[in-house]
C-alpha cells in the first residue's frame, strides 16, 4: 500500500472521495501538514478544487490533511487522472511523516483565492454556506 495526503475534494465525504475508494483506498488518519503551506482556491470547476502550495518556513500555516492508503496498481491509475495544475509531491506532516500528497504549480495560482485562513477546506467550504 502507499501513502497518499489529500487535502480537498478528495477527502471523505467529498466530491472526487470515490475515487479514492474505486482504488482500494483506505482511510489511515487525519493529521495536519507542518505550518509550511498555503491553500488556494482554483479557478475553475465544478467541483472546486484546492492547491496546496509549499512555501518558507514562516510563511505559512498548518492545512487539515487526510491519508489514505492505496494498492500500487491503483496509486498508479489515480496518480495518472490527475490534471494539470495539480500534481503530486512528498508532503511533510505534523506527526514526522513524508506520505505523496496532491500539491499545486505555481502557473495554476492565477485567479486562486487564498484561503490558508481556514485551516484547510472542510472550513472553507462550510464558510461558502454559511457566507
Amino acid at each position: 500500500m502507499i501513502e497518499i495526503g489529500v487535502v480537498g475534494a478528495h477527502l471523505s465525504g467529498m466530491a472526487l472521495n470515490r475515487e479514492l475508494l474505486a482504488e482500494g483506498g483506505v482511510l489511515r488518519r487525519a493529521v495536519a501538514t507542518e505550518p509550511c503551506y498555503r491553500l488556494f482556491a482554483l479557478a475553475g470547476g465544478p467541483p472546486r478544487r484546492p492547491g496546496l502550495l509549499r512555501v518558507a518556513p514562516g510563511a505559512g500555516s498548518a492545512i487539515a490533511t487526510e491519508v489514505w492508503a492505496l494498492p500500487a496498481d491503483g496509486f498508479g491509475r489515480f496518480v495518472a487522472g490527475i490534471p494539470a495544475p495539480l500534481g503530486i509531491g512528498t508532503l511533510r506532516l505534523a506527526d514526522g511523516s513524508t506520505p505523496k500528497g496532491f500539491l499545486v504549480e505555481p502557473e495554476g495560482l492565477h485567479g486562486a483565492e487564498d484561503i490558508t485562513r481556514f485551516g484547510g477546506w472542510r472550513a472553507f467550504i462550510a464558510s461558502l454556506t454559511t457566507a
